[in-house]
């Protein structure tokens, strides 16, 4: 085994990633002048098609919102748009900067894999994405696809997952008359939010173009909350709440045709943020910090031969720093200060190729080498190689598709102190088929069958392991069985679409913290086994009422009966598990009219447990919460914009999603955004 050596990359990291960042800053905007001053020798006009189209169907279930609905929806960061799709329960910790996770049909975040352009993020570390620190100004589309995606030329690692959230950039689309794009914008509003942001487009020749964005978020995080439990009216303030970051990434684009193109993409994300803590009590304290400092290389070659050979070559480099501090904690040393810093080296190959003209075959081959470094008693300093290979098969039969893949994991851990977790070696089959009974009905019935097996985290195999963790992989089963229609029409209704799917996941070997006599040093072990038997519903159709009307309708339900089958001798045997509700819905609705346009949306979700123990007093009510917004768009033929007049939590409720952690009432914020 080669031994890696990272020390040189672990000193400076906040110094050395801004440097990069702003030295590329630099470099390409010095280049922007010069070919700017250039004549192009394209004379040809580009000309750009854009219609709206219903959603393809897939073998497995997909769910996606794009740029152009962002607004309507009040949303701020990839956080609020996920919270708005079938089978989501989403995690908040309060606060502008708070923690936000996803856990899709009740498996838990960490078997949601999180797609940046194509390639997985990861926390080693943890094994959960906060997907709230992602800005929406630069994101194009978010799409959840249960299973598996569709397109089976991935990376071995996006098979790992039991879902994935693909979050899919910009790319900018210049043309030779018009070769730059200038993007200026500003959101600000209620606990001192303040959020401008920068996006520059380049067309550099006919083959080439960059994209820079920047951003910084700043914020008090003062907002008002109703003190629970006494049955009085008290309101409190929360309180180390406050959240300042900034984030630069930037994109280069080579683009010979859309069957060959390579891009090189960095992303730098750092923030310091008070961590609220639980209210208890009328007890308010918190003093809890938390400092990030993020960097991300990757890069990405894409090429199809037509109706033969598909290659896509993926590479990254990750590095992620957290400084965490708790003055207020109880141990001998006056309180925890911890720093983690953690590295991944990732290479992903995958091949495809059309046996028939129906019939298309892959392989992927993924390495993964990471390593985590901290200052925490009696620390591993784990080091592991995660290696992926994937067989999969795609063939289409006239109406009847069908999917399928066998996906080995093999995980290798080394560590420089104490003992290492063995290595295991899986095999992990898929399945995925669908078909249109009618010919051009637009109906379609769809199942598949899907095992993953979720690895122990770094923090649930080695924080504080006084003793070796003999930990198993968690292992889940996914049974899906829906059915989707959708139609286009010429009359009041423009289109109708509509999914519904059923399923069931059983969890086995799930790995649980037990309490133990110091918060310090957890116990982590297998116990839990989880039946989970569910229904994802979705409904969208737009309406054209008058002559430049438009309605738009989009809802979604979710039911979730996930109960611990661990031990029937457990007092919370068949109980429903932890911060899982039953009911989930969404609405968002709106009405336009040439550049103006009013929506709503509504987040429901009803009462749960935040206990395996569903006893009266584990109990968390049920909330709905509403919010509006007011768009201009105008049509400026030099300089178009964008004004919005944004209300969340409209009808001010007073509701937590974790327990002892109140989020905001009713607020406002007000965005403008110029295009030049």
């Amino acid at each position: 085994m080669v031994k890696v050596y990272f020390a040189y990359f672990s000193k400076n990291i906040t110094d050395r990633p801004k440097l990069v960042g702003f030295c590329l800053l630099i470099a390409l905007t010095v280049q922007t002048f010069t070919v700017q001053a250039q004549k192009d020798t394209t004379k040809l006009s580009e000309v750009k098609i854009n219609a709206d189209v219903l959603k393809k169907q897939y073998p497995t279930p997909s769910q996606q919102i794009s740029n152009a609905d962002f607004k309507k929806y009040a949303a701020l960061t990839v956080a609020d748009i996920a919270s708005n799709l079938a089978g989501v329960n989403t995690k908040d910790y309060g606060g502008i900067g708070g923690l936000k996770t996803i856990s899709v049909r009740s498996l838990g975040a960490n078997h949601t894999g999180v797609l940046y352009d194509g390639v997985l993020l990861n926390d080693a570390q943890n094994g959960q994405i906060d997907i709230g620190k992602f800005n929406l100004y630069d994101i194009q589309s978010i799409t959840l696809y249960n299973g598996q995606q569709p397109d089976i030329v991935q990376p071995a690692r996006a098979f790992a997952s039991a879902s994935v959230l693909d979050i899919k950039t910009i790319r900018p689309q210049l043309t030779a008359l018009k070769p730059y794009k200038i993007l200026l914008g500003v959101n600000g509003g209620s606990f001192g939010l303040i959020n401008p942001y920068i996006q520059y487009q380049q067309r550099v020749s006919s083959k080439w173009a960059y994209v820079i964005n920047a951003n910084y978020t700043g914020a008090n995080g003062k907002y008002k909350y109703k003190v629970a439990g006494d049955g009085s009216d008290t309101l409190a303030t929360r309180i180390n709440s406050d959240v300042t970051s900034f984030q630069t990434d930037g994109a280069l684009y080579w683009t010979k045709s859309d069957s060959n193109k390579f891009k090189l993409q960095f992303n730098y994300y750092t923030s310091d943020r008070g961590l609220p803590g639980p209210v208890i009590f009328y007890n308010p304290l918190s003093v809890q910090r938390l400092q990030n400092h993020d960097l991300l290389i990757q890069s990405s070659y894409e090429y199809v031969a037509p109706n033969s050979l598909h290659l896509l070559v993926n590479s990254k480099y990750s590095q992620n720093y957290l400084y965490y501090t708790d003055p207020s904690f109880l141990n001998a040393t006056g309180g925890l200060n911890e720093h983690y810093t953690q590295h991944e080296f990732y290479q992903s190959v995958s091949v495809g190729y059309n046996l028939l003209p129906n019939w298309q075959v892959a392989y992927a081959s993924d390495a993964a080498l990471t390593n985590l470094f901290a200052d925490v008693y009696t620390y591993a300093f784990p080091t592991r190689l995660a290696l992926y290979n994937v067989f999969s098969s795609d063939v289409s039969l006239g109406r009847f598709k069908l999917q399928g893949s066998l996906l080995n994991n093999y995980i290798h851990d080394r560590v420089q102190s104490g003992t290492a977790a063995q290595s295991q070696s899986v095999f992990t089959p898929t399945i995925a088929a669908s078909f249109n009974p009618f010919q051009r009905s637009g109906f379609q019935v769809r199942a598949f069958y899907k095992d993953v097996y979720r690895y122990p985290t770094f923090a649930e195999q080695y924080y504080y392991a006084i003793a070796p963790r003999n930990l198993k992989p968690e292992r889940v089963k996914q049974y899906d069985l829906g059915a989707t229609w959708q139609k286009t029409f010429n009359g009041l209704f423009s289109d109708v679409a509509f999914t519904a799917d059923a399923y069931y996941n059983n969890i086995d070997n799930k790995i649980i913290y037990l309490p133990t006599r110091s918060p310090e040093t957890p116990s982590v072990t297998n116990l839990g086994k989880v039946d989970i038997r569910g229904l994802d519903a979705t409904f969208k159709t737009h309406l054209v009422p008058a002559k430049e009307w438009l309605v738009s309708v989009n809802a979604t339900y979710t039911y979730q009966d996930a109960v611990d089958v661990t031990n029937p001798t457990d007092s919370y045997y068949l109980n429903q598990i932890p911060y899982t509700p039953k009911n989930l819905v969404t609405l968002n609705g709106g009405v336009s009219h040439k550049n103006l346009g009013l929506y709503y949306t509504l987040n429901t979700s009803s009462s749960r447990y935040y206990t395996s123990n569903n006893e009266p007093q584990y109990f968390l009510p049920a909330y709905s919460v509403s919010s509006a917004s007011l768009i201009y768009s105008s049509q400026n033929k030099h300089y178009p914009y964008t004004a919005s007049v944004e209300v969340n939590n409209l009808f001010n409720e007073n509701y937590q999603v974790i327990r002892s952690y109140p989020l905001p009432g009713r607020s406002y914020r007000l965005s403008i955004q110029i295009t030049i």
